[in-house]
C-alpha cells in the first residue's frame, strides 16, 4: 500500500473519532431526507444507526489509545534508562511501529 494512502487512512481514522464526524452523519441524514425522502425507511434508519454506533466505538477506542499513550509517555519520561526515540513513536505509521517492534523482539 503506498505511503500516502496509509497516511490518508490513518488521518481518516483520527478524523472519524472526532465529534465533527457525528455532524457529518447528521448532515448526510438530513440530505437523504431532503432529496430522497421516499427511500428513507427502516433500512435507512438501521444504516444511520450503524454508522453512528461505529463512530461511538471509534471514539471510545481513540480515547483509550490516547490514555494508554499518555501513561506510557509519562513512564518513559520518568524512567532514566528509557530511549528517547520511543517518546515520539506514536507519530509514525502503524507499519513503521510494527517494524520497530519486530526489530526489538529479535
Amino acid at each position: 500500500m503506498p505511503y500516502s494512502l496509509r497516511r490518508i487512512l490513518t488521518g481518516f481514522g483520527m478524523w472519524s473519532s472526532n465529534p465533527a464526524a457525528f455532524i457529518a452523519v447528521s448532515a448526510y441524514a438530513a440530505a437523504w431526507l431532503a432529496f430522497d425522502r421516499e427511500s428513507f425507511n427502516w433500512h435507512a434508519l438501521a444504516t444511520l444507526a450503524t454508522w453512528t454506533m461505529t463512530l461511538f466505538i471509534q471514539r471510545a477506542q481513540h480515547r483509550d489509545t490516547q490514555a494508554i499513550q499518555a501513561k506510557l509517555d509519562e513512564l518513559l519520561r520518568v524512567h532514566g534508562d528509557a530511549r528517547d526515540d520511543l517518546m515520539n513513536i506514536d507519530d509514525q505509521e502503524p507499519e513503521e511501529i510494527e517494524r520497530h517492534r519486530n526489530r526489538a523482539r529479535a
